[in-house]
């Protein structure tokens, strides 16, 4: 077979330069050739995160085409007491997702809030991500309650793994509840995310942790 030599090499007769493929897209040192003959970003892997303290909205940034989220609902509120039937809240679940985003550009993002500890607790908030075909709630934490009554256990929805929330206890002197992301805040409101308020004898209710969305953003 003829070789026809260029500049100081040499190709085979039938072989096809650059020019002659008629593929799609521009051809440079960060790009392949795929299947389909287009030329297409070599770039791939983890490439940027969003973290959501506060209900919003998530925007697909430009190549994004997979995500894996950590979905965490807020805390539940501890039981003030002048007794020792004190109790403390149960901790946020936690919802784990690996999702295709090709199709999604948008998000809606809601953060649940912790949980009020007083004489009258409150249920920390769920937090949710849904994008009009994908809902994955994690259910706030169950806040403690009279009658020696703690926080139950929650769980989450939606998730390739669902994570549930630690259960409140009853205990005179109690530390926050564990969420995936720990837990053990004692005599004080809870400051990690997802963790039950702890409960104390003849001492302020305190409140849970806040709940939290991280989305790891992939191409």
């Amino acid at each position: 077979m003829a070789l026809t030599k260029v500049g100081s090499g040499v190709i085979q007769d039938d072989a096809v330069g650059i020019a002659n493929l008629g593929a799609t897209g521009t051809a440079s040192a960060t790009t392949f050739l795929r299947g389909d003959n287009a030329w297409a970003s070599a770039a791939a892997g983890l490439n940027s995160a969003q973290f959501f303290t506060s209900s919003g909205t998530w925007t697909k940034p430009t190549g994004i085409t997979k995500v894996i989220m950590y979905v965490t609902g807020g805390g539940g509120g501890s039981k003030t007491s002048a007794s020792a039937d004190d109790t403390s809240g149960g901790a946020g679940a936690t919802a784990i997702k690996f999702l295709d985003v090709s199709s999604i550009s948008t998000s809606t993002i809601t953060v649940g809030a912790a949980g009020d500890g007083q004489s009258t607790p409150t249920a920390g908030g769920n937090s949710i991500w849904s994008d009009g075909t994908n809902t994955i709630t994690a259910n706030g934490g169950t806040q403690g309650n009279a009658t020696n009554t703690p926080g139950a256990q929650v769980t989450a929805t939606g998730g390739d793994i669902n994570i549930p929330g630690s259960q409140g206890t009853n205990s005179p002197q109690d530390n926050g509840k564990p969420s995936f992301w720990g837990g053990g805040t004692y005599r004080a409101n809870g400051t990690i995310y997802g963790e039950g308020g702890p409960g104390q004898y003849q001492q302020t209710g305190y409140d849970g942790g806040p709940g939290i969305v991280l989305v790891w953003e992939y191409k």
